[in-house]
């Protein structure tokens, strides 16, 4: 095919967004019939290739086609979480025509190169790469499998093909960008191959950018050196020129440290994000500096334009009426998948998104007096839906999703849902009065999905992280609970502080607004939809990409 062999953005470039970006990332959530993505980070990525396609940005994505997805989520008999893996097959996905072939643990392995056009799903040009071909052996065909294979062999050959494979693809296409945009960590493996190519640590660094996404410890990860030398991650380099031009002595090798000392800039993911990197990296020598972008979510493609219409039209029985209709219509969801049906005229709060131990899904079920309360109370009834995956591995995080399964059972008022996608997202979030978010802070670097919430007219209530801290003004647009020094403060503390403030504020603030001053409480709703709109919508953070990280010399 003649048009991937000298490629371009199929579109003309605002001359506003004229250098040529490479943007890694190991998942993309675009639309929902493309299941490459987990969770946030995948949300993000896709909101960023949507912006850039608006803003008529010189970017194109490369990520990974993997075979079977991150997982489908089914249910055992009881109603616990199963593990599915189900083979994917897209049709509107180009076979490019390109193959060539990276080394992984001293073989050659055939990369295939497949191509989501712009007007597909209205994104950026994204090129996804497999090694599920016949010219592979079984093992090498499976490194495209799973997102976030279990196996550590196989995590590190996905971090190789994402990195080094992504990489080489720049070549094969000829797109020569200006800048390679490492979207996590993941795709460090490319600074060898670059520094192969262009023969020095400083020209790799004129062309490297990196956003780190997690102050979380099983985020920033490491692997043995010796394992990553034996799998050909280095491109060829022996360890100890990988120990000279990345700095490591130990026998760890720590992908995020070395893409800070191979980029030029770096930056966190919120304001306060920012800050905790910098004082997580601070005296690591040789790591380049960290500014902050704050996430969004793109806003076209997540807001419902019915409420905002009525909102601007201050049509108040419209808007009413509009945010009744989309409550009823996701209800259908949750009673076909549950059996509960919900009433649109009850307040709802929503806890959906990743299930990951700092997330405390379950924290307002641990007073169990208040939570039996605030089930059965006749005065202020309330509804309560439960929706994420774990990592199909963190049996803990399983655990506490069963834990919450089997608790439904017992209150016709709580649901827990499977299949949270983007489809399944955006319903819940048009269903959710309170979208309830409750991380440890300082654990959240960002955590994206209160934005589109308030993009759908649910009010945000949340512990004081991630961007968060940018947008809440208590009482006005959302509810927050009060920070503490949470750094002097026990876990256990932690914990009980924001569980004893959440209810305070459900109990005395959010319920009686709801059902006492129904006009205060549309105040609150559009007020978020306001705020967020702008401030927090992707074609912001994509702009600043540019402005900010590809743009600064």
């Amino acid at each position: 095919m003649t048009k991937f062999r000298h490629f371009n953005v199929p579109y003309t470039v605002d001359a506003r967004y004229t250098k040529k970006v490479a943007y890694f990332s190991m998942e993309f959530a675009i639309h929902q019939p493309l299941k490459i993505y987990s969770g946030g980070l995948g949300f993000l990525s896709g909101s960023h290739l949507r912006s850039a396609f608006e803003l008529k940005q010189n970017l194109i994505g490369v990520g990974i086609l993997w075979k079977y997805g991150y997982y489908d989520q089914a249910r055992n008999q009881d109603q616990t979480l199963q593990v599915q893996w189900f083979e994917k097959i897209y049709n509107y996905l180009e076979d490019t025509g390109i193959k060539f072939q990276i080394n992984i643990h001293d073989a050659p392995v055939w990369v295939k190169v497949f191509y989501l056009a712009p007007e597909t799903f209205n994104s950026a040009p994204l090129f996804l790469l497999s090694t599920d071909v016949p010219e592979n052996d079984y093992v090498s065909q499976t490194i495209t499998h799973r997102l976030y294979d279990a196996n550590v062999a196989t995590k590190v050959a996905q971090f190789i093909l994402l990195g080094i494979g992504g990489a080489r693809l720049m070549d094969e296409l000829k797109f020569n960008p200006d800048v390679y945009h490492l979207n996590e960590a993941h795709a460090v493996s490319s600074v060898f191959y670059l520094y192969n190519k262009l023969g020095s640590v400083e020209a790799v660094k004129e062309k490297l950018v990196f956003t780190t996404h997690t102050p979380e410890e099983a985020g920033n990860e490491k692997h043995d050196i010796h394992l990553c030398s034996k799998m050909s991650y280095f491109d060829g380099l022996s360890i100890d020129e990988v120990r000279k031009i990345t700095g490591i002595t130990d026998d760890q090798f720590n992908h995020s440290l070395v893409a800070l000392r191979f980029a030029r800039l770096a930056n966190g993911v919120s304001e306060l994000h920012g800050h905790v990197s910098r004082k997580m990296w601070n005296g690591t020598p040789g790591i380049c500096p960290i500014i902050h972008i704050t996430n969004s979510q793109n806003w076209k493609y997540w807001a419902d334009k019915q409420l905002y219409f009525a909102m601007d039209e201050h049509n108040d029985e419209r808007f009413e009426d509009r945010k009744k209709y989309l409550k009823k219509r996701a209800f259908e969801i949750v009673a076909d998948q549950t059996g509960k049906l919900f009433n649109p005229n009850v307040f709802t709060i929503v806890w959906a998104r990743r299930f990951a131990g700092y997330k405390r899904a379950d924290l307002i079920t641990r007073d169990k007096a208040r939570f039996e309360a605030l089930l059965s109370s006749k005065k202020y009834p309330v509804q309560v839906i439960w929706a994420g995956k774990p990592y199909p591995v963190d049996y803990p995080a399983i655990s506490d999703f069963n834990h919450l399964v089997h608790m439904s059972k017992n209150y016709p008022n709580m649901a827990v849902c499977m299949g949270y996608e983007l489809a399944l997202s955006k319903r819940l979030k048009q269903a959710s009065d309170l979208w309830l978010n409750n991380p440890r802070v300082p654990r959240e670097a960002s955590g994206t999905s209160g934005m589109t919430a308030a993009m759908n007219g649910a009010v945000n209530c949340s512990t004081n992280d991630g961007w968060i801290v940018e947008f809440i003004n208590h009482g006005n647009n959302g509810f927050v609970v009060p920070p503490k020094d949470y750094e002097n403060m026990h876990v256990q503390e932690q914990d009980e502080y924001d569980l004893e403030q959440l209810y305070e504020i459900l109990e005395k603030q959010v319920l009686p607004s709801y059902y006492d001053n129904p006009h205060t409480w549309r105040q609150i709703v559009q007020n978020g939809m306001r705020d967020v709109r702008f401030q927090f919508d992707s074609n912001r953070m994509a702009n600043e990409y540019y402005e900010l990280l590809y743009n600064a010399s």
